[in-house]
């Protein structure tokens, strides 16, 4: 059997001198920093559930097993004993789910601000155009009445 370098490390050799693959080798870099674990409502009250039926062998096997301690048991309990475990469950994370006539109706009074604006653009593009239209009538009548020989003043 061939091995190549891809799949075999000489530095990462096993017990008794076997290779071991790349692949196997865990990553050596540390995170900068730890994330914290949360907890969804449903999940502690399940935990707490199966925890509260269980012998003392049993809970500690639970606690194994999910990678929990008793204080945080003790603090799922009192949070569920004051009812804030059901009103987390209650509140949905993320946005809001958005109504379709509210989507719509944003929609519309947007467009009918637009259209209010344009609308007043207008209005006063009309009324500067009836300005110099009766300005530009003023001034032909006034050329009109006056005689040619008659100097500018």
């Amino acid at each position: 059997m061939t091995q190549t370098a891809s799949t075999v490390s000489v530095a990462s050799a096993g017990p008794a001198g076997h290779a071991v693959r790349v692949e196997d080798v865990p990553d050596p870099q540390v995170d900068e920093r730890a994330s914290r674990r949360t907890y969804t409502a449903r999940y502690k009250l399940d935990v707490l559930a199966e925890y509260e039926q269980l012998d003392k062998a049993g809970k500690g096997a639970l606690l194994r097993r999910e990678g929990l301690y008793t204080s945080l048991i003790s603090a799922w309990r009192e949070q569920r004993d004051k009812g804030a475990l059901a009103a987390m469950e209650a509140a949905a994370r993320g946005p809001r789910p958005v109504d379709p006539a509210a989507r719509e109706n944003e929609r519309l009074a947007a467009e009918n601000a637009r259209l209010a604006a344009e609308l007043e653009q207008a209005r006063a593009v009309v009324r500067v155009q009836g300005e110099l239209s009766a300005l530009l009538a003023q001034l032909s009548k006034q050329s009109a009445d006056r005689p040619e020989s008659e100097p500018e003043r």
